[in-house]
């Protein structure tokens, strides 16, 4: 598992993800935890290293 920062699309919050690096390519929904929106996240790991990464908002 890694840790990852990045800031959350609606309110700029910074958020900490864990990765399983065990997992090639990631997609998943988590809501913010300070203005509970939903973030899809986008990650892709290679060799357990954390190659590409993108958290965005999803229009409602």
């Amino acid at each position: 598992m890694i840790e990852h920062f990045f800031q959350c699309p609606y309110c700029g919050e910074e958020i900490s993800f864990l990765l399983d690096t065990s997992i090639r390519e990631i997609n998943y929904i988590e809501d913010c935890e300070v203005c509970c929106n939903p973030i899809e996240i986008f990650a892709k790991i290679e060799e357990e290293i954390l190659i590409s990464f993108n958290a965005q908002g999803i229009e409602q």
